[in-house]
């Protein structure tokens, strides 16, 4: 499968009918990426692991692609880039699993494009024959937990104070579950 991810396209239509490209990121895509990433907000760049307006930040992440390790899904509309949901795959005793990152450009959220990226990684995780995928989301973002609840995703803790801001100030951070692979307990 992981062979196969190189040629991975899936071609949707958003409800209000713009037609978008879903396929792996590839080491070519360094300036689109950077180009959807320059955009971004103050407030958004507030909840970002890394420094995304930094372009050595984006050229390692297309210089040094390794779908063993992370699957950056992007959706591609007239040849720009307006998301990227990636997989990072878990090691060792965690190779079961999978945690999951999810980014939209402003102009392409709440249309249906980060569900229909979702069920697509989703459909590739069973594919790896994943058994768990995770997301960690700040606890007040209560739309996006709604969201990822509708697809299976359970929420399984809080974790207090868990996600600190740039300026210091921590916030609490739901932890999601979705099982992909269902046990049957036998007596």
């Amino acid at each position: 499968m992981i062979e196969r991810l190189a040629t991975y396209r899936n071609l949707i239509t958003l409800h209000d009918g713009t037609r978008v490209l879903l396929r792996v990121l590839e080491p070519g895509d360094k300036d689109r990426l950077q180009a959807m990433f320059a955009q971004i907000s103050e407030d958004d760049m507030k909840y970002m692991r890394d420094n995304v307006k930094d372009p050595a930040v984006i050229q390692k992440w297309t210089d040094e692609l390794d779908y063993n390790r992370v699957i950056p899904l992007v959706a591609e509309v007239n040849g720009n880039i307006v998301g990227d949901v990636t997989l990072h795959r878990g090691k060792g005793p965690y190779r079961h699993t999978a945690e999951v990152r999810v980014f939209l450009a402003r102009a392409y959220r709440q249309r249906g494009l980060g569900t229909a990226m979702l069920k697509s990684l989703i459909d590739i995780a069973k594919k790896l024959n994943l058994h768990i995928l995770t997301v960690e989301i700040v606890a007040d973002s209560l739309s996006v937990i709604r969201a990822f609840q509708s697809l299976g995703f359970q929420l399984q803790t809080t974790l207090p104070g868990f996600f600190m801001m740039p300026d210091g100030e921590t916030r609490d951070v739901a932890l999601l579950v979705l099982p992909l692979v269902r046990t049957v307990a036998e007596f």
